[in-house]
């Protein structure tokens, strides 16, 4: 279920930092829209705070089971009235009474057996904290299943993130099935981890997964394709587009030339092929935010 909320800063970076510390989310797990610039003002006076929107994908909550009303107790029936007792008879003039005959000594009462012991009621299992495990076992579990049914072995680690979630780390031979082209398996399988690992639980913990220090690899590739391109638009004094690239990419792209001088960065396209485009900047011109800052999920 798609959610969003509103948070405001001194400038866009700071607004952003923040709504992701509430959510206690990762960059690339929320869509950034500005709905408004910070302005910082003269000395203090006619600034305007950054107004940014972030949405994210949040899981879906199970319907509420209705409990049916109890069944109305059925009423008693009114007990039935008693019959009236009819006035006794004058009692008739007793005779003598006979003399009283010697009863019998009465007969010793049977002892009653001793009660059996009664069977002692078991006590009860001790309630499970989750049926399936603690998160870490969830994701290895899923993990597994997932690799098993793709016909990959792969050997896991899992460590916890600073500041909750869980880093997994997986090698093997094989893994280049895991990474996929650019990474898209590897993101397709770090999305369904963390599906499946949340949906049954109260806050969302970010799990990422990795083969082979990829992440790593790749975005210090991009990091050099980008200064590599400033570098060229510069150089030629034109615009360059690079190739399409996911969310995550794009962030990189932009992130690595924010302080780059005499270029600046935007997005263009619609996805899959969404791209970023490195335009070169005049020295007397001011260097504009990014225009694709909004679109890097």
């Amino acid at each position: 279920m798609q959610k969003s909320i509103e948070v405001r800063g001194k400038t866009t970076d700071d607004a952003l930092a923040k709504g992701l510390a509430q959510l206690g989310l990762e960059r690339d797990d929320v869509s950034v829209e500005i709905i408004e610039r910070g302005k910082k003002g003269i000395l203090g006076i006619g600034a305007v705070d950054a107004v940014v929107r972030l949405a994210y994908e949040a899981p879906d909550e199970a319907p509420a089971v209705e409990k049916l009303a109890p069944a109305p107790k059925a009423e008693r029936p009114a007990p039935a009235p008693k019959p009236v007792k009819p006035a006794p008879a004058p009692k008739a003039e007793k005779p003598a009474p006979a003399p009283k005959a010697e009863r019998p000594a009465p007969a010793p009462k049977p002892e009653k057996p001793a009660p059996a012991p009664k069977a002692e009621t078991p006590a009860p299992a001790p309630e499970k904290h989750r049926a399936e495990g603690t998160q870490a076992e969830q994701t290895e579990a899923f993990l597994r299943g997932l690799l098993e049914r793709m016909g990959v072995q792969a050997e896991m680690e899992i460590t916890p993130r600073q500041g909750g979630g869980l880093d997994v780390q997986l090698t093997g031979a094989g893994i280049g099935a895991v990474i996929g082209r650019r990474g898209e398996t590897l993101d397709a399988i770090q999305h369904l981890t963390n599906y499946a690992v949340n949906r049954a639980s109260d806050r969302r913990d970010h799990i990422n997964v990795d083969a082979e220090h990829y992440r790593a690899k790749r975005e210090e590739s991009l990091v050099h394709l980008a200064e590599k391109m400033a570098a060229k638009a510069v150089k030629y004094k034109r615009s360059m587009a690079l190739e399409p690239m996911n969310s995550y990419e794009r962030h990189v792209i932009h992130t690595a030339l924010q302080d780059y001088e005499g270029v600046t960065t935007s997005s263009i396209g619609t996805e899959p092929n969404r791209r970023v485009v490195v335009s070169y900047v005049q020295p007397d011109q001011p260097k504009k935010e990014p225009a694709g800052y909004k679109e890097w999920c």
